[in-house]
């Protein structure tokens, strides 16, 4: 279905789009178009870092061969682990990836887990390949998140701030068309999460004769907050007190950011049984755990040059 996507406040529209192409009569979807495009510019731009910092380019295409596979897997587990409600009566679903569905911590479990055995069984250093491959991953990022863009998801709350943007309500999740005793038993025991989406349904607007909510881009947040913590990153590289601190850094600044910005989404997925908030979580220990190792690696370099 083709709808508009409407930036009210800055006055910027995007008229008539769908979520795909067809070509030679099979349909593509734009998130999996996004989703490699993000994969290829993240190979690019970690092989630019290993020449910047006089490493063979050709290890990190080597490496990513095997991670960027290993990691949509991992992202897809991730997600169905979390979500298995929208697959348990059709588990065959699972292998549709064009929908969307694919959680980034998966993907960056899955991610580290390969670079440990590489490095292992390449004899590398692993902090070094990280903190190399990380900024890679964070362009991948950057340029993945316009994939929730196309799929009109992973938006949040109810704004009308400057960034507020308006979607056509025919093309988001039933969860704004339901009935309320649907949405009341689809959220049972998540209280917060029906008053948002109950908050959205309540401010819908007419444009045009078509009826749209209006809420938070929460994927646009997240890869703005993503460049930004890829140019610090970049340019603090080449003055990183050890190898490894570049990935703990991301790790902190990334778990952060995401934090507050999963605060905002109605789409989250949560612990079983629970109202917490997985990523939230996650993201609280990264930053805690990345900080605290960041300190004691400082501490324990800096005895090493006095020594």
């Amino acid at each position: 279905m083709k709808s508009n996507v409407i930036f009210p406040n800055i006055g910027i529209e995007f008229d008539n789009f769908g979520t795909g192409i067809t070509l030679f009569g099979i349909d593509i979807a734009f998130y999996g178009i996004v989703i490699a495009l993000g994969m290829v510019c993240g190979v690019l731009v970690a092989q630019w870092q290993a020449k910047r910092t006089n490493q063979d380019p050709e290890l990190y295409l080597d490496f990513a061969l095997y991670a960027i596979i290993i990691s949509v897997i991992g992202a897809r587990l991730y997600y169905v682990a979390f979500a298995w409600g929208e697959f348990k009566d059709n588990p065959l679903s699972i292998l549709n990836l064009r929908t969307g569905g694919l959680a980034i911590y998966g993907g960056v479990i899955a991610a580290v887990l390969t670079g440990v055995v590489y490095c292992k069984i390449k004899k590398i250093n692993f902090g070094l390949l990280a903190d190399t491959g990380v900024l890679g991953l964070l362009i991948g990022q950057i340029i993945g998140r316009w994939g929730n863009f196309f799929n009109r998801e992973a938006f949040g709350k109810y704004t009308d701030g400057p960034l507020a943007m308006q979607l056509d309500l025919r093309a988001v999740s039933s969860d704004y068309t339901c009935s309320l005793a649907t949405l009341e038993a689809r959220y049972a025991g998540r209280p917060a999460a029906l008053e948002s989406i109950m908050q959205i349904r309540n401010n819908t607007v007419m444009v045009d004769g078509i009826e749209y909510i209006q809420v938070h881009p929460t994927f646009l947040y997240e890869s703005l907050w993503n460049l930004g913590l890829l140019i610090i990153l970049i340019f603090y590289s080449k003055h990183k007190k050890f190898n490894g601190e570049i990935i703990l850094l991301y790790l902190a600044g990334y778990g952060f950011g995401r934090f507050w910005i999963e605060g905002l989404r109605t789409d989250q997925l949560f612990m079983w049984g629970s109202p917490l908030a997985v990523s939230q979580m996650l993201s609280a220990v990264l930053v805690v755990v990345s900080i605290i190792l960041i300190v004691l690696f400082r501490i324990k370099k800096k005895k090493q040059l006095a020594s």
